[in-house]
């Protein structure tokens, strides 16, 4: 439904509102949000209260927010300059039920209560600084914050494992035109994703190898196809995940626990006349996966890191024999913008584009608020392909 001001309500508008107000009409007076005290200490529910709003400000009634591995690195302490107690949950979406002023989105529609949303969970780029104005790297913005991650729960209702979420002035907010749970299906994974892939210089018809068969391995997977590459090779694991890789596109699959790596590396020089992939993109979270990207790709050929997020630790390579001998393009990729969400939503919103994620979508497990200790865990150890938190009471 578009948000047009002035316009006259029709009857399906009529018949949405009704139902937002039905679906909201559960919600306590004093919201309810799943918190992580502290490093190493196990989610806690508790109630808080309501926000003030601020104006040009939302609270937003939050139907489905995901559980990734940056929400498993934030429960072990593994990440900096994390403002304990925490609500976790940085992708999200839900439905405006309270708005203080006007928002809108980059398009200038305005927004009204009751619309289905979703929003840049990145806030307070300043696009005025250094890295914003002259290097164009706005991820490494000073400025930068982050719902579910670098904002607290002294700093609001700042997390989407909650009842509710408030949506500060100028954040990025927008119109959600698929079902949610497709749009979960890429989740935060799919605007790091389309970085990883866009870092590159991949060329139509190369091979392309993606170590990790996580959540931005499968998204890298269909996006390297939609840029243009003849055929994915993913190694990863477990093989549920390898599966769920498969099904989104890669042309063939490897469990990397089940060879070594010298066994990986054959396996990937057997698929590629010799040479090894055109392009590697790391998304595997594993240091040593970074020296195997370099040792799995051609000469002359480029390497995406992505997965490093967090310090796993040092790991070492030969420079002569991994990178310098074998004129190596080695890139990082930190997080994503605006601009990668954006054009993720509207990929994802299209019906054809989408068809990837519609079929992950029905492989995703769902926990309520009170679960999350058990998402967090199952998330950790690989089990699930995605889990999400549904903060809603049946």
């Amino acid at each position: 439904m578009k948000s047009v001001p002035g316009a006259v309500a029709t009857g399906a508008d009529f018949i949405m509102t009704l139902h937002f107000f039905a679906i909201s009409s559960y919600l306590p007076l004093m919201p309810r949000v799943a918190v992580i005290p502290a490093p190493n200490s196990p989610v806690e529910i508790r109630e808080v209260a309501a926000p003030d709003l601020a104006d040009n400000s939302a609270l937003l009634d939050v139907e489905i927010s995901e559980v990734c591995g940056t929400d498993v690195y934030l429960q072990q302490g593994r990440l900096q300059g994390v403002p304990y107690p925490l609500v976790p949950g940085h992708v999200s979406v839900g439905r405006l039920s309270k708005i203080r002023g006007q928002i809108s989105d980059i398009e200038g529609r305005i927004f009204r209560e009751g619309d289905r949303v979703t929003f840049l969970d990145v806030h307070r780029t300043c696009h005025a600084c250094w890295y914003c104005l002259v290097a164009g790297a706005t991820t490494r913005c000073p400025q930068r914050k982050v719902y579910g991650i670098t904002y607290g729960l002294d700093d609001g209702l700042c997390g989407g494992w909650a009842d509710q979420i408030y949506l500060k002035p100028d954040t990025r907010v927008i119109q959600l035109e698929t079902d949610a749970e497709t749009f979960m299906a890429g989740g935060c994974a799919l605007p790091t994703a389309l970085h990883a892939v866009e870092r590159s210089d991949m060329a139509i018809g190369d091979t392309v190898l993606v170590l990790g068969s996580g959540p931005v391995g499968i998204n890298s997977v269909i996006l390297a196809l939609m840029r243009g590459a003849l055929r994915v090779l993913c190694i990863g694991g477990p093989d549920n995940r390898l599966e769920a890789a498969a099904r989104a596109g890669a042309a063939e699959v490897l469990n990397f626990a089940l060879h070594n790596e010298n066994e990986r590396l054959a396996w990937v020089r057997e698929r590629t006349n010799g040479r090894g992939a055109d392009l590697t993109i790391e998304a595997t979270g594993d240091r040593s996966a970074v020296v195997e990207a370099m040792r799995f790709t051609r000469d002359a050929g480029q390497v995406v890191v992505v997965g490093q997020y967090t310090d796993h630790g040092p790991t070492s390579f030969n420079p002569h024999l991994d990178l310098n001998r074998k004129h190596l393009d080695v890139r990082g990729c930190w997080g994503s913008d605006f601009a990668h969400f954006y054009r993720g939503v509207r990929i994802i919103s299209d019906p054809v584009r989408a068809a990837p994620w519609t079929a992950l979508a029905t492989k995703l497990s769902r926990y309520s608020l009170e679960q999350a200790n058990t998402a967090l865990a199952d998330v950790a150890n690989g089990s699930v392909l995605k889990a999400l938190i549904l903060p809603r009471k049946s």
